[in-house]
């Protein structure tokens, strides 16, 4: 069975630090292109970093660079999303997402496998 579980989110005050997880099962880890995504209330979901466990490159939104680090660990088929110095605007759903080619990319609809979603929310 394909699945991806995230955890993680919570709430946290502005500046502080969250990292979430999203543990894969079901795929060839190696072949994947993992996003995360959020969405707020109201808004559109938006793509915050990926990457391609084929080749390694990544991707971040303008709004999370320098702020937000996107990692792998192999061993436990596992990406994860550090995120520091969180502020209000941050809040939402975050979302991990997986394709099965590889690819990294910033558009939702390369991904075909989606998580349940987790909450952050940064209190200001």
């Amino acid at each position: 069975e394909v699945q991806l579980v995230e955890s993680g989110g919570g709430l946290v005050q502005a500046g502080g630090s969250l990292r979430l997880s999203c543990t894969a099962s079901g795929f060839v880890f190696d072949d994947l292109g993992i996003g995360w995504f959020r969405q707020a209330p109201g808004k559109e979901r938006e793509a915050v970093s990926c990457i391609s466990l084929d080749d390694g490159s990544t991707y971040y939104a303008d709004s999370v660079k320098g702020r937000f680090t996107i990692s792998v660990d192999n061993a436990k088929n596992t990406v994860y999303l550090q995120m520091n110095s969180l502020k209000p605007e941050d809040t939402a759903v975050y979302y991990c997402a997986a394709n099965g080619v590889g690819v990294r990319s910033s558009a939702a609809a390369w991904y075909d496998y989606w998580g349940q979603g987790t909450q952050v929310t940064v209190s200001s």
